[in-house]
């Protein structure tokens, strides 16, 4: 009998296996309740099992998971069992309507009560996923399932914001395919309609479509229904109401707005109780919203209730709701008006002179129709405005005292430490421990260090090594091995650094193998070569170097570039330990290199001594690299350009480049590093401008220039890059214009977690005193007035770094900055142009700063009350006092 019921499980794997769908239904729905309980214990272990056995079986469960989900959902006894089976992770990738469908069918014969509770546990496990619309759809997993059942047994699924946001998604996708499919009709309209107005997530399906296809979206097949009396027109209002007031960020209550506009409620339905209470906190959507509805009804607005209103939007941070307050302040009967005066106190403190002026004209009409408590209200705010502005509050409501601030003292630069450098591997068991983790993203230091393990722990037992590694070997890598999947099949396999170090070890485990690899992908690369910049094919080659080693079953006791120090640096003395333990072996010709770009400015000089004594041609140039004080550095050049690019590239006015030029008698890998000229067509780009910082340690402006010519490509992308930019401030060597280049861009990116990189660097750079402030002022004046970056972007990091104590560096860089910006005779002014010199002021403060600005009088003496000449004049007033 034992032996039958293993025969079933065998021949469940093999229908499974065979991949026929219709033949495993068949013989699913065939199977005896022994045989079932036996598959139930077998199918958990089996796959357990399958998975853990190489790259190759894992992808095989990927292409029958529809089978694999159908075998537990048919054998396995409980609802959890079953719900539990069906949110494997490696069984979700299956088309899930589809799915559904076939699920349903093997379930049929379990009783109503028990697919009831198994609806109800795949509600619960069902989560939010994440990305575009697009990529959240396709990540809805068991959410078909769970519907079909609570469709089916009538279950009432429990709260979860998952089943809702993933109906609305579905019911997207349904609509985009097929723009004359009627919501109306949906089985689970009527239980998901009260939950759209609860559930977070929901936002981007109910809008998705809107403004590409001709077909309407679920929003507007909502508002249509309602229209028709299919949806109560009165839960759409009352459901919007309350997601207003619960505080919704923008993109969620985006499509609760449109919906408010397109239902077109009358003045009458509005509640202004309710949206004068959404005003403090609510997006700012929705306070535009509440402020139009509120203007619509404002014959329902009591007086108090108008106080409330105007008060609220006065107190958000936004400016246009400033305005709009003192404007319907102004255009309110002064009685009315009068008793929302205190709104206008808090107007009295924003640096915009027109928005501040005009608060005080509405405040001085009004002043005869105040009571005390809003007189003394505009009393204390009026402490803070200027003395001419004070003085005609003075007159209208009483005698002001001016504020007098106390003064602050300037924030301490301080540098943030990088992290220190995790200690050398000594055992195998650690290298196998490393090379098992996911290596990304990409950490120089510790590529290095598994290198450097690998390197040493190779020469010493090379056998032990390759036993260690055999569980890395047979999960990694495909068996049979099979060169051409990966130099055909991997998109960048031999340019990538972690397929780099991973070929590195396969050359140690298996080198016939790696050998094999390697020809394969040479002859590739033959025909496509590499596009990356000098500095990347630098660190490549070094991998590479490694690599070619080991395929000839070579070892060598040591490499030399393993860093020292968290900044990529190579103590002097620590090199000449490791030259001396290779005696008189010569090391690899980029490894020797690549451990003199590593060695610090300053060098003891008793070093050279020991430096002479060593035995190998290397240790020869080591020595004379020690008495010229290491490397000699590229002559850095610097100008805008305007190239025309390809339509895909985000073209600008002008272009900074920085040119490199090798000096005299440089030649080799070196001079191929120390050589880049600006050129049209595609710039260069590399998404591994990591590796440069520490590869060039103490050449940092020579970094730069490379990382200037790349990283504009990547100034609107989520994967930024300004990294390597922070990473700069911290290494050694000149600091000029080139530097000075690159963190601009940096400045310049869209992303405020970006931003914040390149602020980094400046305070960094600054605590070290090595920022190249007056080159960074140049730079900032003419990327900005050549449109390679915004002003208003940059501002924000100035204003930023001086915060953090930077004012010094900073006003020695607008001093520069501010006569490029500044605007010419007819010409217009930047926009942002009064911030920055917002920021100017403050910098010039903070630095008892004097002397003079090109042009910036004439600019303070214009009429006009804009916040450009309203700062310019204060400006003038600090650095000609």
């Amino acid at each position: 009998m034992r032996d039958t019921r293993m025969n079933a499980v065998q021949e469940l794997l093999d229908r499974i296996e065979a991949g026929s769908v219709a033949n495993l239904v068949t013989y699913l729905n065939g199977l005896g309740e022994d045989d079932k309980r036996v598959a139930a214990r077998h199918l958990p272990t089996h796959l357990g099992e399958r998975r853990r056995s190489g790259f190759e079986a894992e992808q095989r469960v990927r292409e029958l998971a529809l089978l694999y989900r159908l075998a537990g959902a048919a054998c396995l006894g409980g609802p959890g069992q079953v719900a539990s089976w069906l949110d494997r992770r490696e069984l979700r990738w299956v088309k899930p309507e589809a799915d559904a469908a076939h699920v349903m069918s093997v379930l049929s014969d379990r009783p109503e009560e028990w697919r009831r509770d198994l609806a109800v546990r795949l509600v619960q496990r069902l989560r939010p996923a994440t990305g575009s619309t697009w990529q959240r759809i396709q990540a809805l997993g068991n959410w078909d399932l769970a519907a079909a059942l609570v469709i089916e047994t009538g279950a009432e699924p429990p709260e979860n914001d998952a089943f809702v946001s993933g109906w609305v998604l579905r019911m997207a996708e349904r609509q985009r395919l097929n723009p004359n499919r009627v919501l109306a009709g949906d089985r689970l309209l009527d239980h998901m309609l009260p939950r759209l107005f609860q559930a977070q997530g929901v936002a981007d399906g109910l809008m998705w479509d809107r403004g590409w296809g001709d077909g309407p979206t679920v929003l507007g097949q909502l508002v249509a229904m309602a229209g028709t009396g299919r949806v109560p027109r009165q839960v759409l209002l009352d459901g919007c109401v309350s997601r207003f007031l619960a505080g919704a960020d923008a993109a969620e209550a985006a499509p609760f707005v449109t919906m408010w506009r397109e239902l077109e409620p009358e003045a009458a339905e509005v509640p202004v109780a309710d949206f004068v209470r959404m005003v403090p906190s609510a997006s700012s959507p929705v306070v535009q919203l509440a402020l139009e509805e509120l203007r619509r009804a404002e014959p329902a607005l009591d007086g108090e209730l108008f106080a409330e209103a105007v008060q609220a939007l006065a107190y958000r941070p936004e400016k246009k709701y400033m305005a709009a307050a003192v404007k319907w302040i102004a255009a309110a009967s002064p009685s009315r008006g009068a008793l929302a005066v205190a709104a206008l106190a808090p107007v009295f403190h924003v640096d915009t002179p027109s928005l501040r002026e005009r608060a005080v004209r509405v405040a001085v009409k009004l002043a005869p129709h105040t009571a005390e408590p809003g007189r003394e209200a505009i009393r204390e705010a009026a402490a803070w405005l200027p003395a001419d502005l004070r003085e005609r509050v003075a007159a209208a409501f009483g005698a002001v005292e001016e504020f007098q601030p106390e003064p602050m003292s300037a924030a301490t630069l301080t540098a943030t430490p990088l992290p220190a450098l995790a200690p050398p591997m000594t055992s195998v068991a650690e290298l196998a421990a490393e090379l098992a983790e996911p290596l990304w993203p990409e950490v120089p230091a510790q590529f290095e260090r598994i290198l450097a393990a690998l390197v040493r722990l190779t020469h010493q037992d090379r056998d032990a090594v390759v036993a260690g590694l055999q569980p890395w070997w047979q999960t990694n890598w495909r068996h049979p091995f099979d060169a051409h999947t990966y130099a055909h099949g991997i998109s960048g396999f031999d340019e990538d650094i972690r397929s780099l170090l991973a070929r590195c070890a396969l050359a140690v485990v298996s080198p016939a193998d790696s050998r094999v690899l390697t020809a394969t992908l040479n002859e590739s690369s033959s025909r496509w070569p590499s596009s990356e910049p000098a500095p990347q094919r630098f660190v490549q080659r070094r991998f590479r170097e490694v690599m070619s080693l080991f395929e000839r079953g070579e070892s060598i006791p040591v490499l030399l570039a393993t860093p020292t120090s968290p900044t990529g640096h190579v103590d002097a003395a620590t090199l000449l330990t490791r030259m001396e333990e290779l005696g008189d072996t010569e090391p690899l010709e980029t490894d020797f290199l690549q451990a003199l770009l590593r060695l610090p400015r300053h060098i003891d000089p008793g070093l050279v001594v020991r430096a002479e004594k060593l035995p190998s041609q290397a240790g020869r140039r080591l020595a004379a690299c020690l008495r010229d004080g290491g490397l000699p550095e590229p002559v850095v050049t610097w100008e805008l350009l305007a190239f025309d690019r390809p339509a895909s590239y985000q073209q600008s006015l002008q272009e900074a480049h920085a040119g490199l030029t090798p000096p005299e008698g440089v030649s080799g890998q070196l001079a191929e590093l120390w050589t880049l000229h600006p050129k049209p067509g595609y710039p260069p780009f590399s998404r591994h401008m990591v590796w440069w910082p520490p590869a060039m340690p103490s050449h940092r402006e020579a970094v730069a220039a490379h990382v200037l010519a790349c990283l504009p490509w990547a100034a609107d992308s989520t994967t930024g890059q300004v990294e390597v930019v922070a990473a700069l401030a911290h290494t050694g060597g000149p600091a000029g214009i080139a530097t000075a280049g690159a963190i601009v861009i940096g400045m310049g990116h869209r992303l405020p977690a970006q931003r914040a990189l390149a602020a980094d660097a400046i305070i960094t750079l600054a605590a070290y005193g090595d920022l190249p402030a007056a080159d960074l002022g140049r730079a900032v004046g003419r990327m900005v007035r050549g449109e390679q970056v915004k002003l208003h972007r940059v501002t924000g990091v100035l204003d930023e770094v001086t915060s953090a104590g930077a004012h010094a560096e900073v006003w020695t860089a607008l001093k520069e900055a501010i006569p490029l910006l500044l605007p010419g005779p007819g010409e217009k002014a930047k926009a942002g142009l009064g911030e920055l010199l917002k920021v100017a002021v403050r910098a010039a403060e903070s630095t008892g700063a004097r002397g003079d600005i090109p042009r910036l009088a004439d600019l303070a003496a214009r009429k006009g009350s804009s916040q450009l000449l309203h700062q310019a004049r204060r400006l003038y007033e600090v650095i000609a006092a």
